[in-house]
This record gives C-alpha cells, structure tokens and sequence, in this order.
C-alpha cells in the first residue's frame, strides 16, 4: 500500500471519527433536554428533528430577563415530543384558555351546532289584524343577537298580518339575569357593552322586544308580557340563526372573551339546564381535559372559559395536548386553521412576527394579561423543516409582555423553517 493511499485512508478514518462524534453530541442533547418524555415505546415511526431539539435545548438556557418562562414542542406527525422546559409548570394561561374551551365546546356540541333564536305563534287571524292567541319569543343562547337584529323577527309579524293579540307575549329565556364578572376578573377586562342581548337580562331583553314588536305597528300591553317557557301549540314565523363557527372565530382570532364566555353558558346549558351555567360549563371543561384529552394534572386550575381570571393555570404540556387533540379530529382540525390568528396577516397576529420567516407560516392563540403581572401565553401549530406539522406552547409571568413576545418570536422563528 503506498504513503498517497494511507493518506486518503486516514483522512477517511478521521472523517468517520468526526461523524460519529456529532451523532453522539445530537443524541446527548436529545436525551438530556429539560422535561423531555421517554418515546421508546411510540408506536409511530417516523423521527423528530434532532438538530431542532439541539437548538431549542440551547434557546431554553439561554440568558433571559427574569419571570417565569416555560415551554413545550410536540411533533404532532411523529406522534412524539421534541423538547420541553419546565413544560409541567402551571402558570397562568390568559386567553389560551379559550383553545380548551373552544375544543371542548366544540367536541360537546359539534362542528354543525347553532344557536337558534326563534318567534313564533298560535292561534287565529282575524280580519282585522286580531292575533286570537298569543305570540312567543324564544331566546336561546345565540351570543351575536343585538336589540336591532329583532327588527326583522318583528317583521315577519307584520307581514303575517298581526296588529295586536288577544292573549299573552311569551318571552322565554334562559338567562333571566344579565351577566356578571366572574370571580377574580379585573373588571376594566370585560366591556359588558359587547355581551349580545339576550346575555343582558330579563328587564332588557323584554323592553327590546316590545320596543321592536310596537314599531312595527303591533300593539303589545304591559299586562300580556310574560316570561315563561313557551307552552305547546306554537309555530315558527321567524328565525335567527348562528353557526357556533362564527362564536370559535370571534374567541379565537379575535380573542373575544363575550364570545368566549356565551359557549361556556351554552356548554353549561347543553350538560345540565338546571344548573348554573359558568359552575357547569367549567366542571366540563375539566372533565374533557382529563377524560378526552388524557391530562390529568392536580396543578391545572379553571375558573372560566375565557382566560380572564388571573388565577387560571394550565401548561405548555397540556396546552399541546389540547392542540394535538383537536388536530386529530379532522373538523375541529379546520376550525382550528381556519380561526385561529396567523402571524402577520391577521387577528391578534396581524402585527406581530411580520417578518418573512414566519409571516404567513404560523397559527396561534395569543393570551395576553398585561396587569399587573405581565402574563403572555402563544400555541399554536406551524411546519417544521423536515415537513412535520408542530404542535407547540410557550408560556410567561412576571414579565413584561414586550419581553414575552420577543422570546415568542424566536422560538417561533426556530421552529418554523419549513419551505414549501
């Protein structure tokens, strides 16, 4: 063998030292990253990014400013987690808490529900516009209807031929009182201005319907209004419909907490009429999240639907189980990426991470509480560089917000490096 191949032969040998030394380094980073759970026994195939676990395991030990700061990636293709840092820590989820309720009231109720609101009639017509019966109002839940969207309920009266009745207006409500602010809400949070009408209570609602029904030209006394169910006998004139798509786009592109806190009330109401609703509807959510969703955490806290109560705690692990979840159901899956914000187009996203490696390439729920502890939560899913879709969380406290939100981008600027 002559000098010029032992030469080759050891640059090769050096080589495969050099090879084998960097898998050993990406497997020691993939072992040893904070949180991360043993896959061994994952059925699926398919591998996680290595190199992206190496590089979130970097970010996460990174010199930051001070407060509380976790976060968890899911490989929602490879069916495995990809790195985690204190992903178990329970902090405060602000409006990440609308994707539970929103996957929760959606796998209750269906993709399909909506939210009917209803006037209707017995009885006969005279010829003078004499309704010899009674007309009723049902209300339902429907948390867009406003007091000029019964103008044309009211209408439809009319031209029935009905001027007045000889029996009774029947109101039948669900919500006879208007809706307060839950327990430990700042109330500067909520605009009560926002709830839908028939979230305000009995006194409103029913001086609406009178006022729309007399400007119509139908004569309703005082003594015929009655708030009751409605009896048998009754037919539908007139309805107003709303597809629950249109609540989940509200709570989660927008971030409504009206929107968010009207399908708790409808979640409460669909388990147990009789019950209070907000008691019912959060019970609920918790049972979904550990017999649905598989996370059963003693540190997990719900107070409401919306996210506003300070005291609510979810984490990164269980906000990407939540995602994983309605990933899996094809129908919550495009609501999910239909109504969920994308980074730098729209929603509570349309001015952050506008930059050409995420734009466009990121869709999440924001949680923002900026009072008085600077709490900032985002998850959501995007592509990874190897095409595999992610699910993923990243959570804070006691930290300013704008702090939050830089740390947010770059670990979204990390993950999502898949072109298409």
């Amino acid at each position: 063998m002559n000098r010029r191949l032992l030469t080759i032969l050891s640059g090769a040998a050096v080589a495969v030292v050099l090879v084998v030394t960097v898998c050993v380094a990406v497997h020691k980073c993939s072992a040893t990253g904070d949180g991360i759970t043993d896959t061994e026994a994952v059925v699926n195939p398919l591998p996680i990014d290595t190199l992206l676990r190496c590089n979130l395991d970097e970010f996460a030990h990174q010199k930051r400013v001070e407060g509380n700061f976790a976060f968890h990636v899911f490989d929602i293709t490879a069916e495995k987690p990809v790195y985690g840092y204190n992903e178990t820590m329970a902090l405060p989820s602000a409006s990440c808490m609308k994707l539970l309720s929103g996957i929760a009231g959606l796998h209750l109720l269906g993709i399909d529900y909506r939210y009917e609101t209803r006037m209707m009639t017995r009885g006969k017509m005279a010829a003078d516009g004499m309704l010899n019966g009674d007309i009723a109002f049902v209300a339902g839940l429907h948390p867009q209807l406003m007091e000029a969207d019964l103008t044309p309920l009211a209408q439809k009266l009319k031209n029935s031929g009905i001027k007045k009745l000889s029996g009774k207006l029947y109101v039948d409500l669900i919500i006879d009182e208007p809706v307060k602010c839950e327990e430990h809400w700042f109330p500067w949070d909520l605009s009560f201005s926002r709830y839908g009408l028939l979230y305000k209570g009995e006194q409103r609602i029913v001086r609406a319907l009178r006022a729309s029904l007399r400007a119509q030209g139908i004569a309703v006394a005082d003594s015929q209004v009655t708030v009751q169910p409605v009896p048998q006998g009754f037919k539908t004139i007139a309805s107003a419909s709303l597809s629950i798509d249109e609540v989940i786009k509200r709570m989660w592109k927008n971030s409504s907490n009206t929107q968010s806190t009207s399908l708790l009330y409808t979640i409460g109401h669909a388990i147990d009429s009789t019950q209070d609703p907000v008691k019912t509807g959060v019970r609920y959510m918790n049972e979904f999240l550990r017999q649905e969703v598989g996370v059963s955490d003693s540190t997990i806290v719900i107070h409401d639907g919306c996210g506003l109560c300070t005291h609510n705690r979810l984490t990164p692990q269980s906000l990407t189980s939540i995602l994983y979840y309605g990933y899996k159901d094809e129908k919550i899956r495009e609501s999910l990426m239909r109504n969920l914000s994308v980074a730098g187009v729209d929603g509570t996203l349309a001015r952050e991470m506008t930059g050409p490696r995420i734009r466009g390439k990121v869709w999440a729920k924001t949680g923002t509480l900026s009072h008085p502890y600077g709490i900032s939560t985002l998850a959501g899913f995007c592509k990874g560089a190897d095409g595999h879709w992610l699910a993923f969380a990243v959570m804070s406290s006691e930290m300013s917000v704008l702090d939050a939100r830089v740390l947010q981008r770059k670990l979204c600027e990390m993950l999502n490096l898949h072109t298409d």
